[in-house]
């Protein structure tokens, strides 16, 4: 069994990515190895090691071993055209890098106002104090995004879709106003984990995951990825290891394990979803429905046009109501628990509110925000639990 071929399906690459016969000998998987000292055979051996700085190469345990290689090989597998991957103990720390490796103090960088939290507070609070001025966008501003371009731009940050308000991005039409004007594009592709779309490919420069999500898919392990093509991939490399930053062999085995079945579990993710979606998008006590694959949500037609798929994470938007019913609601829900974090096999029910978090557009709804991770239960269970809910909601609202 080789690494795999470029010229295999998705679904062939998550199955063949990163086990080279080398890294796994006579088993299936990569064993765990746990290493923080690499032992050399001669001085001339170690003087050789320590002059080559690529993966598959033993040197210090910061560098890693076959287990984590054989993972980051597997990620990179899924990004054509990518030159490698680097691992992350999280996946705010991904981007956290990502964003060090191409900008300087006084440079701009414009951010997606629909971005994820920790995003916009490590650009308000660190990347403010280190001299980089962010701006936010309207993330559905497209090609426009060139009139919000000034001479200190150095890079743009996309999150597609948001992961509250589930806008989806024109990719390609910013990446394209991006390059003619030699802008680095960094993109959060958690949702689509990389399978139902391809950074790299749509013309991203360095892709960004949060592994935590559905390439663990088991809420067990922290992790983070950045991958990027060529013209990127030493100065992100570099600023990793000059960092630190290391993920241990037993989480990299856990991801390995989970990304085996990311097809199969995103498909189901993908059905459950959009099942639970379209009976909630029928009931009267919910306004909207916040989910790309439904046409209602915007950027729904970029969503059909750059995605081959839907992940099992959405929002929808409560007809009136406050705090109270919105608590009658989720703390009774018997399948959803409640939490942070998403992609799991586990169903989680959220309340959020997006308005704290906008300053490029301004987030008006009809009643509060519910956050939905829909994981591998029957949607027909879900469904239920789901209607139980609403009618406590409901009594909780007073409605008539």
């Amino acid at each position: 069994m080789s690494g795999g071929s470029s010229d295999n399906k998705p679904p062939t690459r998550l199955v063949t990515g990163g086990r080279r016969k080398e890294w796994t000998g006579a088993v299936v998987n990569p064993p765990v190895w746990r290493a923080s000292t690499h032992l050399y055979d001669t001085v001339a051996d170690l003087r050789a090691r320590k002059s080559s700085n690529e993966d598959g190469q033993f040197f210090y345990g910061r560098r890693g071993s076959p287990t984590q290689w054989a993972l980051a090989e597997a990620l990179t597998e899924m990004e054509p055209g990518a030159c490698g991957t680097m691992l992350f103990p999280s996946g705010v720390a991904a981007i956290a890098c990502a964003l060090l490796a191409v900008l300087r103090p006084g440079d701009v960088l414009l951010m997606a106002d629909s971005s994820y939290d920790p995003t916009r507070s490590y650009a308000e609070a660190f990347l403010k104090k280190w001299g980089v001025e962010t701006r936010y966008y309207d993330p559905l501003v497209g090609a426009g995004i060139s009139d919000l371009i000034c001479e200190k731009t150095r890079a743009i940050m996309m999150e597609s879709p948001g992961s509250l308000t589930f806008e989806v991005q024109d990719v390609p039409a910013i990446c394209a106003v991006a390059k003619e004007r030699g802008i680095t594009t960094l993109l959060d592709n958690t949702w689509a984990a990389a399978h139902f779309f391809r950074a790299i490919e749509q013309g991203v420069d360095i892709a960004i995951l949060a592994g935590t999500k559905y390439i663990v898919g088991h809420s067990d392990v922290m992790l983070g990825s950045v991958t990027t093509h060529e013209k990127y991939w030493a100065r992100v490399r570099r600023t990793a290891q000059q960092l630190g930053q290391v993920v241990s062999p037993d989480d990299a085995y856990l991801a390995l394990r989970g990304l085996r079945t990311l097809d199969v579990r995103m498909r189901q993710h993908e059905a459950g979803g959009l099942k639970v979606a379209r009976w909630l998008a029928e009931q009267p006590q919910v306004a909207r429905i916040l989910h790309p694959a439904l046409p209602d949500c915007p950027g729904h037609e970029v969503w059909q046009r750059d995605f081959s798929g839907a992940a099992g994470l959405f929002s929808f938007v409560m007809d009136g109501g406050g705090e109270e019913a919105v608590a009658a609601f989720v703390d009774n829900l018997a399948l959803f628990g409640i939490g942070y974090s998403w992609g799991g096999y586990e169903s989680l029910a959220l309340p959020v509110d997006p308005t704290p978090d906008r300053t490029a557009t301004r987030w008006q709804a009809e009643g509060p925000v519910i956050r939905l991770n829909i994981g591998l239960e029957d949607p027909d269970d879900l469904i239920a639990d789901l209607a139980k809910g609403l009618e406590r909601y409901e009594k909780a609202a007073c409605r008539r």
